[in-house]
This record gives C-alpha cells, structure tokens and sequence, in this order.
C-alpha cells in the first residue's frame, strides 16, 4: 500500500546484513532508510498525530540499533522493525496521559445563551502530509485509494477508540494485509525496548 520510491533499487538486504549485525551505521541506515516512510505511516495511524508518529519512529529506530543482537536474520528486517514500532506506539499509548481539549474550539460565549454541547470526536488528530501517501497515484489508482483510506481521518477517529493491542492486531491485519498468524506471532513476541 505505501511504497518507499526513494529507496534506492541496489539496496540488497542479505548482503548488508551481516554488516548490520556487526554494528555497522550505514548498513543500519541504508536498510531502515527504504522502511522509513512506511513506518511513520504506521505510527501515524497506531497515534493519530503525526507528530507523535515522527518522535515514535525515531524511537523505534533507537530501539532497533540498540537491540541489533535480538535481529537473527531468520525473517525479514521489515517484520522485526514493525515488532518493534508497534511496541513503541503501545508504550506511547500506554504513558500518554490523558488529552486536554485544545481552548478554541468554540466561540466566546454569551450573556444568556446557552452553553455549547460537548465536543466527541478526538481533535487532536491531524492529516498526514500527502507526500507520505503513495507518490504514483496513476500506476494503481486502487491502491492509491486503499491508502488514502487506511489515513483518513473518520478511520483514525475511531481507530483511536480501540485499546492499543486491538489497534495494533486492526492495523497488521487489516490495513497491512498480514495474515492472522504473522499477526499472533508478532503479538506474542517479546520485542527490543
């Protein structure tokens, strides 16, 4: 649904690998680099903000050079990264505290008129830049519309009143099109911190 276009073609994973087990920083980053922009988008929907995507994805990046030696090499570098930001997200979800409303939302109120009915749909939740959704809109336009879908703000409404494991499970399986056992694995795995 999201492609990377930026990432370069020649980027081959089996043979950076061993190179990124050895600690080595441009592997590292020449590997996370065609995932980055997937990842934020995953992060955007599992927190709804997208500045908090872009501080999660930060840590996820964090969290994975620092647990290179959890990475066997078994699977793919993609699913491992996806472990561990989605722990990111829940352990963002888990200490955010809870939202204050933002002062504005209505307008001054006046002398005997009546007070303005509750606001429920969460307001901070922001749209994602564009340029984060697939740039080839003309090559799959049915694609193009699954992910524009998959970012839409009424989805990430109502994705935000979802306890983070259910989100998460929502997400892979539904948005991502992982099967239901990648899903199961990927939620009882113990993930880099």
């Amino acid at each position: 649904m999201i492609r990377n276009d930026a990432a370069p073609a020649e980027v081959d994973e089996s043979t950076l690998l061993p190179a990124l087990r050895a600690g080595d920083e441009l592997a590292f980053q020449r590997l996370t680099d065609r995932y980055r922009r997937e990842l934020l988008v995953h992060c955007y929907r599992m927190l709804g903000s997208f500045h908090d995507a872009e501080d999660v994805l930060q840590e996820t990046l964090l969290r994975a050079w620092r647990g290179l030696e959890s990475f066997q090499g078994r699977s793919a570098l993609r699913p491992w990264l996806y472990r561990i930001a989605t722990n990111a997200c829940l352990d963002a979800i888990a200490s955010r505290r809870r939202r204050a409303l933002p002062n504005g939302t209505h307008p001054a109120g006046e002398i005997g008129k009546p007070f303005p009915g509750p606001i429920m749909e969460p307001l901070w939740i922001e749209p994602l830049p564009d340029t984060l959704i697939d740039p080839r809109p003309a090559v799959n336009p049915e694609a193009h519309y699954d992910a524009r879908e998959s970012v839409a703000l009424a989805f990430l409404a109502t994705l935000q009143t979802l306890p983070g494991r259910q989100r998460a499970a929502l997400i892979l399986r539904d948005v991502l099109g992982w099967r239901a056992s990648e899903v199961a694995e990927h939620s009882g795995q113990a993930l880099p911190r």
